[in-house]
C-alpha cells in the first residue's frame, strides 16, 4: 500500500513539474497564430480602404422601390425594409452592409430567405433595390422620441 501511495504522489509531482515547465514558455502554436491573426487583421483594414463606395455606380432609387414591391421583398421585409417579427425577416433599410455584402447575402442567404440568382434579380436591378434601401432615412434613436422618455 505504501508503494502505491508513493507512486501516485510521484506521478502527481511529475505532472505538476511538466505543467510548470510548459507554463513558462508559450505553446509552439500560439506565436504563429498571433502573427497570422495580426496579419489578417491588418490586411483586412487595407482591403476595406480599397473597396469601392457603398452605393453602386448606377443605382436608381425610384426603380429600386418599384422592384422592391414587384419582386415581393416587401412581403417579408416591410415596405421600407423595417423587417417583420411575423416572418422573422431582418431590417434591411437602410442597409448597413456595403453593396458587395448585400449582393452576396441576397445571392447566398444563410437564414430562411431563398437565394436570388442573377437570373431572378439581375445585378443592375439589385443595385437599384440597394439604392432605394439607402435612400430610406434612419429611424430616430429612442432617446430622441419624446414619448419614450417619459
Amino acid at each position: 500500500m505504501r508503494w502505491a501511495e508513493l507512486r501516485a504522489k510521484a506521478g502527481a509531482v511529475e505532472r505538476w513539474n511538466l505543467m510548470a515547465r510548459l507554463a513558462g514558455r508559450p505553446n509552439k502554436f500560439v506565436v504563429p497564430f498571433i502573427f497570422v491573426f495580426a496579419a489578417l487583421l491588418l490586411g483586412s483594414s487595407d482591403a476595406r480602404a480599397q473597396q469601392p463606395s457603398d452605393t453602386p455606380l448606377a443605382g436608381n432609387a425610384q426603380n429600386g422601390k418599384k422592384l422592391f414591391m414587384s419582386d415581393g421583398c416587401y412581403e417579408c421585409h416591410g415596405r421600407q425594409g423595417q423587417g417583420a417579427a411575423q416572418t422573422g425577416a431582418a431590417r434591411i433599410g437602410p442597409p448597413l452592409l456595403t453593396f458587395e455584402g448585400f449582393q452576396s447575402y441576397v445571392r447566398m442567404p444563410t437564414n430562411q430567405m431563398p437565394p436570388y440568382t442573377s437570373k431572378a434579380i439581375p445585378d443592375q436591378d439589385l443595385g437599384d433595390i440597394y439604392a432605394y434601401l439607402k435612400s430610406i432615412p434612419m429611424p430616430p434613436k429612442g432617446k430622441d422620441i419624446p414619448l419614450l422618455n417619459k
